[in-house]
């Protein structure tokens, strides 16, 4: 792969002070993420990672240069707390990316991590958890722990939230289990963005939508899979297959024509058939974590993802 052309597409999908109607916007970023997924198909994971890292300082260069972040390190991963301009909210966020569970590093995490600061007003917490396949299950559950341990200890956990998506969309419902097994204190609430929550691809969207969703293919999530573990049906690894009973209150967010579309409504299926709440939205015509874009026919999502977060960790 050419990296400097893949950096050229990533630059244009990212490129918001472009004026332009919401309907030119939808069909830009469409058509950026289906050549950037044609680029990064077939090429090494280590491409791939580069990709999603330069994503993440665009994040945090365009949307929100005013987020200071305060570096943290772990015995296995490093973080960075993304302290808000302003803030009168004593809760916190633990953020958990995206990337099949084997890109997005630090960088890539402080990107929608300091979105998330800005519009919560809130300190969000963004781990780098190890990746696979150096690193594979359980060690992003592992480190999620550690990370989540860590804000519980400094925090009332009835004012943490848990903010995932996709990879790291099925990992805070994974971080939820774990506590639970161990008897540690649940958090307040879920915000789930496209959640990766059924490894072995059971959902009809897999084949429904693959033609649609330009940001991924399932041959590619199969690969991730593949490289995360040997137990895709394992409940920490598939949440979906997991004991959901008395889970915090969650918001789930996922695109009409994405692949995983199926993951998130069985999840709020199984969340309401245990007795939890759970708010799904299935956003017509929208891609896999098209909330991270900024899109704006759709800031009502993140509108909602902001009172959620204040409403709960207040």
């Amino acid at each position: 792969m050419h990296f400097l052309l893949t950096e050229n597409i990533i630059e244009k999908a990212m490129n918001y002070k472009k004026p332009s109607s919401k309907s030119w916007a939808s069909s830009f970023f469409r058509n950026q993420l289906k050549k950037l997924q044609s680029f990064t198909e077939d090429e090494p994971i280590t491409a791939e990672r580069r990709a999603q890292d330069f994503i993440g300082m665009l994040l945090q260069k365009i949307q929100h240069p005013d987020v200071r972040f305060c570096p943290l390190e772990f015995n296995r991963f490093q973080a960075a707390m993304a302290l808000p301009p302003s803030s009168d909210c004593s809760g916190a966020v633990l953020y958990l990316h995206g990337g099949g569970y084997c890109c997005g590093g630090l960088e890539y995490a402080k990107g929608f991590g300091a979105t998330l600061a800005t519009e919560g007003g809130i300190s969000v917490l963004c781990p780098a958890y190890r990746l696979a396949p150096e690193y594979p299950f359980p060690a992003a559950l592992d480190d999620a722990m550690t990370a989540y341990r860590f804000l519980i200890e400094k925090y009332d956990p009835r004012k943490v939230v848990l903010v995932g998506e996709s990879a790291g969309g099925g990992l805070i419902f994974s971080v939820c289990l774990a506590a639970k097994k161990l008897g540690l204190p649940l958090p307040a609430g879920l915000v789930a963005i496209s959640p990766w929550t059924d490894l072995t691809a059971s959902g009809k969207s897999y084949v429904e939508n693959e033609s649609m969703d330009p940001s991924i293919s399932l041959r590619r999530l199969q690969f991730f899979a593949s490289c995360y573990t040997d137990e895709p049906e394992n409940p920490l690894a598939s949440p979906l297959f997991g004991d959901l009973l008395n889970f915090p209150e969650s918001l789930l967010f996922v695109g009409g024509d994405e692949i995983m579309r199926d993951d998130a409504v069985k999840l709020h299926q199984k969340l309401l058939a245990s007795g939890c709440k759970s708010t799904l939205t299935v956003a017509p015509n929208m891609w896999h974590v098209y909330v991270l874009y900024g899109v704006k026919d759709r800031r009502q999502d993140m509108d909602a993802i902001q009172k959620f977060i204040q409403r709960v960790a207040q």
